[in-house]
C-alpha cells in the first residue's frame, strides 16, 4: 500500500502553485494588489446661476481682454480677473454670459461663482450696494465724525473707526447705521467689522446685527422655586 505524500504548503502572497503531486492541477491567486476598480464618468451639469445672461445698463461701460473685464459706471469702476476655467462674452444682444472652457467639477463651481462676481460689479458701478446695522442695547449710540465712524458700545472708551475709501456711511436716529458703495465685497467686510465690536448676545439681544438678522434667543437661568 502506497503512503500518502504529505500536502503541498502554499504561501499566502503566491500567485500560482500546485495542488497534489500527481493530478498536476494548477490554479491561480489573485494578489492583494490588484484590486479592479470601474471607472464612471461624472457629467457635470450646467449650473443655473452661471448660464443666466447679464445685462448691461446703458450708462456703463465695459472693457473686455480675454480673461479680464473692466466696468466703468457713474459710481466708480471695478476690474474681475477669471480662472482658466471660465470665459465671459458679450453677445450681440448686448448681454454678457459666462461660459465654462472645460467639463470639470472645478469648472462647474468657478461657473456660478463668476456669473456671481460679474453681475455684481456690473450692478455695483451703476446702483450700488448698502448694508444696513441696528444698534440694540441702553447707551448704545453711533455718529459720523468727519470722515470716522464713532460708536458708544458700553466700553470705558468710544469706538472709533475710519471709513474705507469708496465707502460712505450713514447713522439714523443714533442707533441705525447704512454702509454704502459700488464694492459689495468692501462694504461686507466693512459692515462685519462693525459687528465684530459686539456681536448680538442670546439672553437680551443687546449687541450690534444686521437690519434682517434674526437673532436667537436663550432663557436665562431660572430662578430657585419656593
Amino acid at each position: 500500500m502506497a503512503s500518502l505524500s504529505p500536502s503541498l504548503h502554499l504561501p499566502c502572497n503566491s500567485r500560482t502553485g500546485f495542488v497534489g503531486n500527481t493530478q498536476g492541477i494548477r490554479i491561480g491567486a489573485i494578489p492583494a494588489g490588484r484590486v479592479g476598480f470601474v471607472r464612471k464618468t461624472v457629467e457635470c451639469k450646467e449650473s443655473r446661476i452661471g448660464k443666466k445672461p447679464i445685462e448691461v445698463p446703458s450708462n456703463v461701460t465695459l472693457t473686455l481682454e480675454e480673461q479680464f473685464i473692466k466696468a466703468k459706471g457713474p459710481l466708480g469702476e471695478l476690474s474681475l480677473n477669471y480662472p482658466g476655467e471660465v470665459k465671459v462674452v458679450k453677445e450681440e444682444s448686448g448681454k454678457l454670459r459666462v461660459s465654462k472652457t472645460v467639463e470639470t467639477k472645478r469648472a462647474n463651481q468657478m461657473h456660478g461663482l463668476f456669473r456671481t462676481l460679474t453681475d455684481n460689479i456690473i450692478v455695483g458701478v451703476s446702483k450700488g450696494f448698502d448694508k444696513k446695522l441696528q444698534l440694540v442695547g441702553v447707551g448704545y449710540r453711533a455718529a459720523v465724525e468727519g470722515k470716522d465712524l464713532v460708536m458708544n458700545l458700553g466700553f470705558s472708551h468710544p469706538v472709533r473707526m475710519a471709513v474705507p475709501e469708496g465707502l460712505k456711511v450713514k447713522v439714523e436716529e443714533n442707533t441705525r447705521i447704512t454702509v454704502s458703495g459700488y464694492d459689495k465685497s468692501e462694504i461686507g467686510q466693512f459692515a462685519a467689522s462693525i459687528k465684530k465690536w459686539r456681536p448680538p448676545e442670546p439672553y437680551k439681544g443687546k449687541g450690534i446685527r444686521y437690519a434682517d438678522e434674526v437673532v436667537r434667543r436663550k432663557e436665562g437661568k431660572a430662578g430657585k422655586k419656593k
